[in-house]
């Protein structure tokens, strides 16, 4: 077994991206109603932080398009992908305005979300937090909904989506 030893840095981004890309992560696809429409963005920077109050938060990178419109948000909605919805995935890491290939409808906050997510967090902006090249954002959940028929959630691991296999 080799192990190698860097210094994080501007110099060594790959290195740290490939380290950190060992933590196996779960998708999630997060919407948010902007003055142009429906917007949605593709994440793997996703967790729960407390039960009581029910938090969660994500972080969206600083450099993104996408990334203002969410921080100025008072709602959005988190959804667990399946692993049969990578299509989903990857599409609104690419298109976040593009909602015309996935069903979606709108929720009581009158707020995209996507019919067909394992599980779905409907929130309200708590807090947000700078995290260096990324906004940490705080939501407290105001809704919850969860369909157990779609089977494993889709895997985010080593730059590659998956499932996760015991």
């Amino acid at each position: 077994m080799t192990l190698t030893s860097f210094t994080p840095g501007p110099d060594t981004q790959a290195e740290m991206r490939a380290a950190l890309g060992c933590f196996a992560t779960g998708v999630v696809v997060v919407t948010t109603q902007t003055e142009r429409g429906p917007l949605a963005m593709t994440v793997n920077s996703f967790t729960s932080v407390s039960l009581t109050p029910p938090l969660v938060l994500w972080c969206p990178a600083v450099h993104s398009k996408r990334h203002d419109p969410f921080v100025g948000a008072k709602h959005f909605s988190i959804h667990v992908m399946a692993e049969d919805h990578m299509d989903a995935a990857l599409h609104f890491a690419r298109h976040g305005e593009a909602f015309d290939v996935h069903p979606w409808s709108r929720n009581t906050q009158n707020q995209p979300v996507l019919d067909d997510a394992m599980v779905r967090l409907d929130c309200a902006h708590h807090a947000a937090h700078p995290g260096g090249d990324h906004t940490i954002l705080v939501g407290e959940v105001l809704n919850v909904s969860r369909r157990a028929d779609l089977g494993p959630g889709l895997v985010f691991h080593q730059g590659k989506y998956g499932r996760f296999s015991d």
